[in-house]
């Protein structure tokens, strides 16, 4: 933090300097206390994942897991734990550890009226103290991955509701994006701060500000639309392998063209959508092999502190922290596989990066209005503290001043709790399955690695790597 360089020297111990050395010693302790947001705390875990150690990860997760229980970040780190439960191929238990994390969510969605007690609570203290209740693209990542989960066991009968899960959960994000902002405008309305939160949010230079804050949001391309392109198309290629009847069928060929329409150079998708087509017609299910890549690490919420124009006197602290979106390393590495002397190279089918960005840009209004409520109440309170104690005493004005600094320093602290193990993007290639069924892959410039197709018409090649030529991960499934 650096603050306290800006402290004077500590004067010659006396009766009178008793209470600014008191004063000196609460803002050491609560400001070491309170500058750790979530992506300061996953530091360590986070430097695990990215250089592919999923096992050190995994125990850092399950150990903050059984720290957290069902507190405020139970969520979120049970999320962080299923995906390096599967990374490490325990599918059943990461299979559990999504669906504790989205019955939680659930819970918490049908919860209103505690929310808005929490709300209110955290205008005094800070929005991390909220619970994390999970985000769309949380609900939506967390249906799809048991879906892969259930492939990779040979369950795919437990693969389907949790793609038709997914699919609910993307029809719902419009829905709570709506009602995000409805509990954002609530807010300000009950707040009794309203007149100057929308006279700030009027102020030209906090318009820029804000602008100037979030506008490498707007580089990560958001979808026009609350979508993930990766869901679908998996949606897609699951119901035309095991369609069962003429609607699932159909539904694959709408979920491939809804995919197309998100990638429409992706030559793969197009293949796909022919050949739904071609089923639709009668023709016979194609033997298949696709090559999944996960590839990279998403962008997460870092914290920015600026000041904002909103002055009251006599109040030490007038800063305020925001979350902003940071992405991770370069551009996503394609992979190269080779069957028979045929080499493909993998294609973007879905990008997570633009899909955070577009669940960041639907909350920005929420996230502004919050942080501007907060930062008031706590000026506010901070004002009324330093003008009576300032009346009574010089000696505890001083005292008082210093509280409130480090109290709003230690409160100050921007949300960013946000899924860390997500990859960048998602890539895909399809592959006519090779009569010796062997199948080579290879990213950069490590050596190509030989997997054997397992017997079944359709199958799944799926690749993990978190880039930096660490070791791919690989996950054999069988689709039909």
């Amino acid at each position: 933090m650096g603050m306290s360089r800006l402290l004077p020297p500590c004067p010659s111990p006396s009766r009178s300097s008793l209470p600014i050395r008191l004063g000196l010693l609460l803002l050491c302790l609560i400001t070491a206390q309170g500058c750790r947001t979530y992506a300061t705390k996953t530091e360590s875990v986070r430097s695990a994942w990215a250089t592919g150690q999923p096992d050190l990860a995994l125990k850092e997760f399950s150990n903050r897991v059984k720290s957290a229980g069902d507190g405020r970040d139970g969520v979120i780190w049970r999320l962080e734990e299923a995906t390096a439960l599967r990374a490490v191929g325990r599918f059943e238990e990461s299979n559990r550890a999504f669906e504790q994390a989205e019955a939680r969510m659930a819970e918490y969605a049908n919860r209103a009226r505690v929310r808005i007690g929490n709300e209110a609570m955290s205008a005094m203290t800070t929005p991390a103290n909220l619970p994390y209740e999970g985000r769309s693209y949380d609900r939506i990542m967390a249906a799809t991955y048991r879906a892969l989960n259930s492939l990779a066991l040979g369950r795919p009968n437990d693969a389907r509701p949790a793609l038709f899960k997914a699919y609910q959960y993307q029809q719902d994000a419009v829905a709570e994006n709506a009602r995000r902002i409805e509990r954002a405008q609530a807010e300000t309305t009950n707040s009794s701060h309203a007149a100057t939160v929308q006279r700030t949010q009027s102020n030209p230079q906090f318009q820029r500000q804000v602008d100037n804050l979030y506008k490498p949001v707007a580089q990560l391309r958001p979808y026009a639309e609350y979508v993930n392109p990766f869901t679908v198309w998996l949606d897609g290629i699951f119901f035309l392998a095991q369609a069962q009847d003429f609607s699932d069928l159909e539904r694959a060929r709408k979920s491939l063209e809804r995919t197309l329409s998100f990638a429409p150079d992706n030559p793969y998708v197009r293949a796909d959508l022919d050949a739904a087509n071609r089923r639709l017609q009668g023709g016979p299910p194609e033997a298949v092999t696709y090559v999944i890549f996960e590839s990279g690490l998403s962008a997460i919420r870092q914290q920015v502190r600026i000041d904002i124009p909103i002055i009251f006197a006599n109040v030490s602290y007038i800063g305020s922290a925001w979350p902003v979106l940071q992405t991770r390393g370069g551009n996503a590495l394609t992979l190269a596989a080779t069957t028979s002397g045929t080499r493909l190279n993998t294609a973007t089918v879905a990008s997570l990066d633009s899909v955070i960005a577009r669940d960041f840009e639907d909350e920005k209004p929420a996230i502004i209005t919050r942080t501007l409520v907060s930062t008031l109440a706590k000026g506010a309170a901070a004002f009324v503290a330093n003008e009576a104690a300032s009346q009574q005493d010089e000696g505890l004005g001083a005292l008082v001043r210093l509280a409130t600094l480090a109290y709003q320093a230690s409160v100050n602290i921007a949300d960013t709790r946000s899924w860390t193990t997500l990859p960048k993007e998602f890539q895909i290639a399809r592959i006519p399955t090779p009569p010796d069924r062997q199948l080579q892959i290879l990213e950069g410039n490590q050596p190509p690695v030989t997997v054997a197709i397992e017997d079944g018409l359709s199958q799944i090649v799926y690749v993990r790597s978190v880039g930096g030529n660490r070791p791919l991960h690989v996950i054999h499934s069988r689709l039909k």
